[in-house]
Order: C-alpha cells, then sequence, then structure tokens
C-alpha cells in the first residue's frame, strides 16, 4: 500500500510540474494580480467543467475524441487577437490536436473586419445584417449575415493568417457546412472544380459539402441555373481528425441584448455542440444605463439556449475588462463583475475575473502606458489580447491540473 501511495504521489508531482510546463509566459505586470488567475467555482466544484476536463484529458493524452470550444462576444472576439492566441495555445499541448477550424464568416462582404486567424474576400454585391438592432433576416450564432440576389456573387475564405508566427496552426478542411437560407443554390469552387451540396434542400439551416480534396482555401457561389436570393449566416471548416476545435463569434458593438435577437442562436447551437462556451459578453452592456438584473436575465435567456443544445455544455463567464467612460474608470464595471457571480452560482459555470486579474479599477490606463491597451481604454492591443490569451489558457490548464490531481486521489 505504502509503494502504491508512494508512486501516486510521484506521478502527481510530474503531473503538477508538467501543468507549469504547460504555462505560457506572462510578461511582468507590476499593476496586475496575475496571482488570481484562476478559473473560480462555486462551492463543491462544477460537474460540468470535470466533464469538460475529462474530454481534454482524453484529447491530450490520446490524441482521440473531439472537443469544442465556442467563445462569444463583441468586438474583443471579433478581432480574433485574443481568440486566435488562445487557439495557438491549446493546439500547442500536444501535437496533431487539430481537429478543425469551426466556424467562419465572410466579414469583408459584411464591409467588417475578419478576425486575424484568417482572410476573406468577395465580388458581386452583399446587403449585411447584424443583431446589433431589429434584424431583417433570420440570424443565427453568428449573429451577422449577408444576403445577395446576383447568382454571380461570391465569397472567399482562406486559411491565411495575418501576421503569422513560426508556432501559428494550419489548418486544412474536407468537409464544409453553410449555414444559410435561400433558392440561389450554394456551389463550392475549388479551381476548376465545382462541388454541389449532398442535400437538394438545406437540413435544418445547412448546406453540407463533402469536398473532392483536402484546401485551406474555398470559394462559395452559387448555380448559375437558379434564381431568387441566398442569406448567409456562417461557414463550419471540418475535417475527419480528432482534437480541439475553436470557433469564435463576436460583433463589433454586441451586447447581451443583440443575441437575444438571434431567431437561430440554439439552433446553430445544436449543430455546433460545444463542449464549453466561453461568455465575453459585457463591454457593451455596460457603456450606458446599467440594469444589473436586466443583464442577468438576458444571461439567464443565453445559458438556456446552451443547455437545450447540449445539456452537458460547460459554460464560463469572463467578467468585463476595467475600461473608461467620459476620461473616467466605468463605474458600472463593478456591478457587472457581480452579476457575473450571481450567474456563476446559478449555473453551476466557471468565472474568469478579468477585471481583478488585470488590476481593478482604473488599471486599464495602466496597461495602455505599457503598449497593451489602445487609446480608447476600452480595448486592448495585439500584445494585450495575446496577454488575455496566455493568461486564460493558464487559468483553464491550472483547472485541468487540478481535476488530474483530485481524480488521481
Amino acid at each position: 500500500m505504502r509503494t502504491i501511495t508512494f508512486i501516486l504521489s510521484i506521478l502527481l508531482l510530474g503531473s503538477t510540474v508538467a501543468g507549469q510546463n504547460f504555462h505560457r509566459r506572462i510578461p511582468d505586470l507590476q499593476y496586475a494580480r496575475t496571482e488570481l488567475n484562476r478559473i473560480q467555482f462555486a462551492p463543491g466544484g462544477s460537474p460540468a467543467f470535470e466533464r469538460f476536463y475529462r474530454k481534454l484529458d482524453t484529447v491530450i493524452l490520446s490524441g482521440k475524441g473531439n472537443l469544442r470550444i465556442l467563445q462569444i462576444g463583441g468586438s474583443h472576439v471579433q478581432g480574433g487577437s485574443w481568440s486566435q492566441q488562445l487557439r495557438r495555445d491549446l493546439l500547442l499541448v500536444r501535437y496533431g490536436l487539430d481537429g478543425g477550424r469551426g466556424l467562419v464568416f465572410p466579414y469583408s462582404a459584411a464591409g467588417t473586419n475578419t478576425p486575424m486567424g484568417y482572410t476573406s474576400s468577395y465580388t458581386g454585391t452583399w446587403s449585411p445584417d447584424r443583431c446589433l438592432k431589429t434584424p431583417h433576416t433570420d440570424l443565427g450564432v453568428t449573429g451577422i449575415s449577408i444576403t445577395t440576389d446576383d447568382p454571380s456573387s461570391t465569397f472567399t475564405i482562406s486559411m491565411s493568417e495575418r501576421g503569422p508566427r513560426e508556432w501559428s496552426p494550419s489548418f486544412t478542411f474536407n468537409k464544409v457546412d453553410l449555414l444559410g437560407y435561400g433558392n440561389l443554390e450554394p456551389i463550392i469552387i475549388m479551381g476548376r472544380d465545382t462541388v454541389r451540396s449532398i442535400n437538394a434542400t438545406p437540413v435544418k439551416g445547412r448546406w453540407h459539402f463533402d469536398l473532392p480534396r483536402f484546401t485551406e482555401e474555398i470559394t462559395v457561389g452559387f448555380h448559375p441555373a437558379s434564381q431568387g436570393e441566398f442569406t448567409v449566416n456562417g461557414v463550419y471548416l471540418d475535417n475527419p481528425f480528432s482534437g480541439i476545435t475553436y470557433s469564435e463569434v463576436g460583433i463589433n458593438g454586441a451586447s447581451t441584448s443583440s443575441y437575444l435577437r438571434c431567431d437561430n442562436f440554439q439552433r446553430d447551437l445544436e449543430f455546433l455542440s460545444p463542449d464549453l462556451v466561453i461568455f465575453c459578453i459585457c463591454i457593451n452592456d455596460i457603456q450606458g444605463d446599467f440594469d444589473p438584473s436586466h443583464f442577468i436575465s438576458n444571461y439567464n435567456k443565453l445559458v438556456k439556449m446552451v443547455n437545450n443544445a447540449n445539456p452537458d455544455c460547460a459554460i464560463l463567464f469572463t467578467t468585463c475588462n476595467d475600461s473608461y467612460r467620459h476620461r473616467a474608470p466605468n463605474r458600472n464595471t463593478v456591478p457587472a463583475v457581480n452579476a457575473f457571480k450571481t450567474l456563476t452560482l446559478k449555473h453551476d459555470a466557471g468565472l474568469w475575473d478579468l477585471y481583478e486579474i488585470m488590476g481593478g479599477y482604473g488599471s486599464m490606463q495602466s496597461w495602455e502606458y505599457s503598449g497593451y491597451a489602445q487609446g480608447d481604454k476600452i480595448h486592448f492591443t495585439p500584445a494585450g489580447y495575446d496577454i488575455l490569451g496566455n493568461l486564460l489558457f493558464n487559468a483553464l490548464m491550472d483547472g485541468y491540473w487540478q481535476h488530474k490531481t483530485t481524480t488521481a486521489r
């Protein structure tokens, strides 16, 4: 018995060391409180997160299984720097963890910025629609759409990261699901090849395509004989391999109310079937008069749709970052942080308290002086978003190794 206990202790010590080795280096931010960088749970822990960590453990140790993560937010997420760094960190844990690129959107056709992890371009005329006000099209989980009535219109999505690094992930795919609806028949153009959907009509708002080969780029167009119009809600890029799929959904200016305007939000979540949803919707909710009860009510509705789509999904709330409004720190931030704590207890969720970790009230000015935040004192610079990605990764991995230590006892 003592021998078994000794061996187990050595294994747990090795796990702790390995967990620390997974950590990404964080600059010396004297104004921050990085000692608070952890995922907080209600007393007794979170069964949903235990399920998530068990699945993560299988993917890391055996390279088998598919783990899906979805991050939802506003401009912090649409820019893609934060998401791309966290995606990069996760895929570096083990070689070959590319489980597919996941959900993307041709933002250029909507006249807005594409996340940094890929590029998009378009031809023809497209009409955009967003969830920032009452939409005139049916929106899904992306909160955005583009519509055309010209069958010669196209859009292209390429897995070319802007400003790639030596350790940037590369993605290939051979399966595509086009989220959308309309009378025009969508096709995929790959050089001289034209691929038609395997289903003649959309199934739950999706057209599925099996590509003849792996690729890093596709062009979506329409069959020239078709007539009418078509609305695009998103594109899901996949491959047959095990690993981690990290998708991000972000709309500049989006609040919790914005995503509640998306009638097909839950339907698309059912297709995505995420194992973890990281909610980062907050910064736009606190820019005017802030009502914590309304904020909590909106999030209750969003979480309910996640639970309806996948009852086993873990939820992680990230609090608002410190920010400035009218040249002073936004005093709505603390009530919003307290609202997140209420939501965490109610929904068996995790909480990543970015506000406290970055230094609390007024700390955004120090981040700006250090080159990690922009002059508006709301958004971060690319280097600042890299830090957020690394911090969140470290917190997730600490929780994972704590799970391993606990379950091994």
